[in-house]
């Protein structure tokens, strides 16, 4: 019986070990799927969603009278970094938490996942989520956004392996939002000051830290490197 018992034990264990390295090598096989599906349907409906905010609304300009010498166009001025806070805050304000909002683009670890609105338990299972408390990407302030690393496709998996200079590529209905890693670093998980805006642009992606475990936060700080606005957006009534 004690042997049995023993056997047991150590069979259990293997498991264990087995489906613990799973998780770490390949990522949770079930909540794997189950975010998959779901990322799906968000990026189905984020694509709707980019198609009905990217209104084109254009006005022909008038022509000459008969006769008339048409005006020369003016010189073209220098460009300057586009600028859609309007269209940014217009955005947040018309999403609601659980909604698709972005498509997130990391080279370097090999993520394109869409993100939703919102950081609660059922949000983030179905991919990485901005929290509610900070900006929409364009606005000028903190954009903080949280995923899992070891369930739910894990991903934040690889989050440290981004190094400084490491573009993350964001894509929205009213612009395109090149960022560049700046730092990382790790936190304590009752950390509330993270969540405070500088004043300015600053992307922040946040995953646990270590793997397997909560008790720390790993932050990585990005900041916009260029902003390709698109058309003039209006926000739906």
């Amino acid at each position: 019986m004690i042997r049995r018992l023993g056997t047991l034990v150590v069979v259990l264990g293997l498991g264990v070990l087995a489906w613990t390295a799973t998780v770490y090598l390949w990522k949770d096989p079930f909540t794997t799927a189950y975010t998959a599906f779901e990322q799906r349907r968000l990026e189905a409906k984020l694509e709707e969603r980019f198609e009905s905010w990217h209104v084109v609304a254009t006005t022909p300009e008038p022509k000459p009278a008969a006769g008339t010498a048409p005006k020369p166009k003016p010189t073209p001025k220098p460009t300057k970094p586009a600028d859609v806070r309007k269209e940014a805050l217009a955005y947040r304000r018309a999403n609601e938490e659980g909604d698709p909002i972005a498509k997130l683009e990391i080279p370097r670890i090999g993520l394109d996942v869409v993100v939703v609105n919102g950081t609660d338990v059922g949000t983030l299972r179905r991919g990485p989520g901005r929290h509610l408390d900070s900006a929409m990407p364009g606005e000028g302030q903190l954009v903080y956004v949280a995923g899992h690393r070891t369930t739910y496709g894990a991903p934040l998996s690889k989050i440290d392996e981004l190094r400084p200079g490491d573009r993350i590529l964001v894509e929205l209905p009213y612009a395109s939002i090149e960022y560049r890693v700046t730092r990382s670093r790790i936190v304590d998980q009752n950390e509330l000051s993270v969540l405070r805006s500088r004043g300015r642009e600053e992307l922040v992606l946040q995953a646990c830290h270590p793997r397997f475990f909560a008790s720390e936060r790993y932050l990585v700080y990005a900041r916009p490197a260029r902003v390709v606005e698109k058309r003039p957006v209006s926000a739906p009534s």
